[in-house]
């Protein structure tokens, strides 16, 4: 557990990015992203790379890592849902200890949200899955209304779900979350062991940095 500079107090509201975070969805994530480029006649051996699908907007990525064109990339979001809303989304896990946190956040009266650019039906359905979905007040996921980037999504927490940005901290593995938390000047905590680096949860200007999911509920709890 590491302070990175800012002091934080009164964080009644918690917002969970998820994957990455709440479950490791890499399997699922990288089979359907696969499955989605070899539509292309693109074949990637190195599965490790392909984490780098793990965290941002899928349309920005295909444009981001393989220079896909709009008309491309749309085609490819259609290709990796058509496998990972059948297949790959069950190709996951929660992480240990998650639904110990949640439960004894919700208990002490905090009021717990998702805050993540993954589509808002695949999260609710993993929520009911993990049987973690009464944890949560509010679940801010990535819809044609809402939209797909990290910063439309917080925006959807704070303008619909009620968080609260000056009693908030966000909780999340890579700088997409960070710097999302800083721009709506939300408290945040980077853990390490989901997607992301220390390297890079830090020079985003994570507030704390959490090795694991224990270090996580010591930091939260204390705030």
């Amino acid at each position: 557990m590491r302070f990175t500079g800012r002091s934080a107090m009164n964080r009644e509201y918690v917002l969970f990015d998820f994957d990455g975070t709440v479950s490791d969805t890499s399997e699922g994530i990288i089979n359907s992203a696969i499955y989605a480029l070899e539509k292309f006649g693109i074949t990637c051996d190195d599965r490790r790379a392909l984490c780098r699908f793990i965290g941002p907007p899928l349309y920005d990525s295909f444009v981001e890592f393989y220079g896909f064109s709009d008309e491309m990339s749309r085609a490819a979001v259609g290709f990796f849902r058509e496998r990972y809303n059948t297949v790959g989304i069950y190709e996951s896990r929660m992480y240990d200890g998650i639904d110990v946190l949640l439960h004894k956040l919700k208990d002490c009266g905090r009021h717990i949200m998702i805050v993540s650019s993954k589509a808002e039906e695949c999260i609710k359905e993993l929520l009911r899955l993990y049987n973690i979905a009464d944890c949560f007040e509010f679940v801010a996921g990535a819809s044609d209304d809402v939209g797909r980037t990290k910063e439309d999504v917080m925006r959807y927490a704070v303008d619909v779900g009620g968080a609260d940005v000056s009693k908030a901290v966000m909780v999340g593995d890579t700088k997409y979350d960070i710097k999302a938390a800083r721009l709506f000047e939300i408290k945040s905590v980077g853990v390490t062991y989901g997607f992301g680096t220390v390297r890079e949860l830090e020079d985003a200007g994570a507030d704390y940095i959490a090795d694991s999911v224990a270090e996580t509920e010591k930091i939260i709890l204390k705030l």
